[in-house]
Parts: structure tokens; sequence; C-alpha cells
């Protein structure tokens, strides 16, 4: 058989291999967009043009071969700094979700295992949770806290928490009643054992999902903290902030577009990646697209 019929037949199993949702436009824009923030983000010391502090530069210079995407009021090198931006705001937006993830996700495995008492009073302190409006309780323990990056990222956990409580609580609920699960159980698995083993590895797709679409809802409240003066404070370079310096000057506008441009694409990776990981998971949507290829 020639060389180009055997690679030919390597595409064609390839491309049978990865599942349809993946091989979506959407789910392919997102991806580029979110590895290249990401290696923006890892290499950000070699990429980066300037110091991302150094007042070095003539301030407020419209974009040019020189500076890019300009400089700011004190003379910075904006590209500079919306480059190393991206150090900032995505690794703690990962953090934010994995902890809500961990958080939430034991609360409501073991409200959806054991139920009873003990599910009623995770629930009840999720639903109380769930009262405030999300920016506007994120505000309020941010305050409470102490303007930082830090007390940001935590208020924004305790906001986010309770979507995956409620989430995991429903999974273990439909899983838990499954003929698999109670086989265990009659068999003389511990309660433990069933929920680790059995339970938790048929619910992580969807709450894999739910840490997708979440990553751009924390990346946008930290940064919207940020732009309130609640979360980064300066001269750290964060996106937020850096829209926040930008519309004290409207006349020099790229100052605020170019960082809220940066949260607008990552946002923008991140949701199409969880919409097409929800068709990755979802059998419904799946037969749907194993039809139309």
């Amino acid at each position: 058989m020639s060389t180009i019929a055997l690679r030919g037949r390597a595409a064609f199993g390839l491309r049978h291999r990865v599942n349809p949702g993946l091989r979506q436009p959407l789910a392919v824009i997102g991806a580029v967009i979110a590895v290249a923030w990401v290696l923006i983000a890892i290499f950000a010391p070699l990429i980066a043009p300037a110091n991302p502090l150094a007042q070095t530069f003539t301030p407020s210079m419209a974009p040019s071969w020189q500076h890019l995407f300009g400089t700011d009021e004190l003379g910075r090198d904006v590209l500079s700094r919306v480059i190393y931006g991206a150090r900032v705001t995505l690794p703690i937006g990962i953090l934010i979700v994995l902890f809500a993830a961990a958080i939430g996700g034991s609360v409501g495995a073991i409200a959806g295992y054991f139920r009873g008492p003990i599910d009623g009073a995770f629930m009840r302190s999720a639903d109380l949770v769930f009262a405030f409006p999300p920016i506007i309780l994120a505000m309020v323990v941010a305050a409470v806290l102490g303007r930082s990056l830090q007390n940001a990222a935590i208020a924004i956990v305790i906001v986010a928490w309770p979507s995956y409580a409620r989430v995991m609580r429903g999974l273990v609920l439909t899983v838990g009643d499954s003929e698999y699960v109670q086989s265990a159980r009659l068999l003389g698995a511990s309660a433990r054992r069933a929920l680790l083993r059995d339970v938790l590895p048929n619910v992580a797709g969807p709450i894999l999902v739910l840490m997708t679409l979440d990553l751009a809802t924390a990346i946008l409240l930290l940064s919207g903290l940020s732009f309130l003066g609640l979360g980064a404070q300066p001269p750290q370079p964060e996106w937020g902030s850096m829209v926040a310096d930008g519309t004290q000057y409207f006349q020099w506008w790229w100052m605020g577009t170019f960082p809220g441009l940066a949260i607008f694409t990552v946002v923008l990776a991140f949701n199409f990646l969880g919409d097409s990981l929800r068709d990755v998971f979802d059998p419904r949507t799946g037969l749907r697209h194993n039809e139309t290829a």
C-alpha cells in the first residue's frame, strides 16, 4: 500500500476517533484561542517587548510600530501589561474554578448520597448564597476581606461553589439509584467506597463542562472586581484594573480597549469550549452530531 494511502487511512481513523462535538468549528476556535493565551502567559517574559512596570516611554503614545498597543498615562507599554496580565488572570481564574468545584462538588456529593438532614442543611446553605446576585455578594465579601487580588479570588469562590453543589447533588441522586450502585452496596461495599468508585466517576463529565463554562464567569467576575478597585491593586498589571484606568482617559482609547479585548477573547474561548464539551457529554446532542456527520 502506498504512503499516501496509509496517511489517508490514518487521518480518516483520527477524525472518527475524535468526538464529533470536538470537531465543530467553535470548538477548534475556542481551543486555539485558549491555548494561545496559555502559551502567552507561560512565555510572557520572552514575548513582552518591555517591562510592564517600567515608566520609561513617552506617556499616552498612540499605537505604532514601536508600541503596538501604545503606552499608558505613566509611559508603560500597554502590550507588555496585557501580556503579563494573562499571568495574573488565567492562573487565578483556574484556581478559583478548582477550589469552587472541590468545595461545591464535595458538598453536593455528600448531600446527594447520604440525603436526610445532611442534604437539607447543605442545600439550604447553597440556597442562601443563591439568594444574592453573584457580583453584589462578591463585592460585599471582597470589601469586608480587604482590597487585594487574593481576597477577590476568595470572594468569587464563595459565590461560585453552590452551583457545583446543586449540579453534583442532582447527578449523585440520579446515579446513586442506579442498579450497579445498589448492587455494589448489597455486595458489601461501604458508602464511602461506593461514592468514590461507582458514583463520582460517572458524574465527572457534566462537572467538567460546568468548570469550563464557569472559568469564563470567574475571569469576568475577577476582572469586574478589579475594575471596581476591589481586586488587583496598582501597579500590578491586571486586565480589569487596566480597563478601569482606560475609562479615566477616553481620549486615549487604546488604554482600555486592548485589555478589554483580552478579556473578551478569553471568555469567548472558554464559552466555546464549554459548549463543545456539553455536546460531547450530552448523549442526545452527540447522537444528532453522529447523524449529521
